[in-house]
């Protein structure tokens, strides 16, 4: 069985580069195996909150830590020059020694792509654009020659990205669309992503996904699945209570359910439990927003109490 893997949300909104900075580095201390970042331009729910650019965030976070892999939750196909985007994302690959995971998606925010000048286009358009742009970072991070792809998306001639990835960095793509986005997965990705939202539906989306695989002959151990998921964790079941009846009067289904079937929520022994159920379905990797103002005050009694009930070596 793959060793479970755990990530961290790096604070990234309304936080300034020191306060990202320090939680990386303190997260990175305490033993967890990857940070991730938004990948927004705008504050999800106005353009007005600030928020750092996330392979810009990525880069200044490569060069202060060592060990753990750095991705983004996720970026979307068509919110930057896709040519432009391999380039960034090889050269942030060789700041950090070859720890990058590419996390794609096909977006969401109309504002963030109309404002910086990008178009926006249907549903449709915008996952035939993602097919399009990983199609083209493959070739470009692998290619010994020069790249000319012609697409409806994608327009590159003789395009070359130099230096190559110090790795080939693995392609995470998250959604759950049944016809679209999870048989794009089965075929391109290394790692499926199930974004909080859709954490109830862990089960049956892994059901999708792995036949997608099937239909294909590809070998279902070929991509990790992970899940993006709110982490609300207290010492005792008095204070675990109030903070998932706060948890959910603020998210909501955004991030999930906290009192659902899957939730990794309450005390110790409860998060390591429900861990334990994702684990089961086939889930090995966690992308973890912990709730709280100082999100490095959960996560030190997550890695002191919960990380330990794991073989991760």
């Amino acid at each position: 069985m793959t060793k479970p893997h755990f990530g961290v949300m790096v604070p990234q909104i309304k936080r300034t580069w020191e306060q990202s900075e320090a939680a990386a580095v303190e997260f990175e201390q305490l033993g967890f195996d990857s940070l991730w970042v938004n990948d927004h331009l705008y504050g999800p729910q106005s353009p007005q909150i600030p928020m750092l650019e996330a392979w810009s965030l990525i880069a200044a976070l490569a060069a202060k830590t060592d060990r753990v892999e750095l991705g983004t939750l996720v970026t979307p196909a068509g919110m930057r020059n896709p040519q432009h985007l391999g380039k960034t994302i090889a050269t942030v690959d060789h700041i950090s020694g070859g720890r990058v995971i590419a996390g794609l998606g096909s977006g969401w925010m109309e504002t963030e792509y109309t404002d910086f000048g990008m178009p926006f286009g249907t549903p449709a358009q915008r996952t035939k654009q993602l097919r399009e742009t990983i199609a083209l970072l493959k070739a470009t991070w692998t290619a010994d020659e020069p790249v000319t792809m012609q697409g409806d998306f994608v327009n590159a001639t003789n395009l070359v990205t130099e230096p190559k990835p110090t790795r080939v960095p693995p392609i995470l793509i998250g959604g759950t669309g049944p016809k679209v986005t999870l048989p794009l997965a089965a075929q391109e990705a290394n790692i499926w992503n199930n974004p909080a939202g859709g954490q109830g539906r862990l089960a049956e989306s892994i059901e999708a996904l792995h036949a997608a695989m099937d239909r294909i002959g590809r070998d279902r151990d070929e991509i990790t699945i992970s899940q993006q998921c709110l982490v609300a964790i207290a010492p005792n079941e008095d204070e675990a209570g109030p903070m998932i009846e706060l948890a959910q009067r603020i998210f909501g289904g955004h991030m999930g359910d906290p009192t659902g079937p899957l939730a990794i929520t309450g005390t110790p022994e409860r998060v390591v439990e429900q861990i334990g159920k994702h684990i089961d379905l086939g889930c090995t990797m966690f992308q973890i927003e912990f709730f709280g103002t100082d999100t490095r005050v959960p996560a030190r009694l997550f890695a002191e109490s919960v990380l330990p009930h794991f073989d991760r070596s």
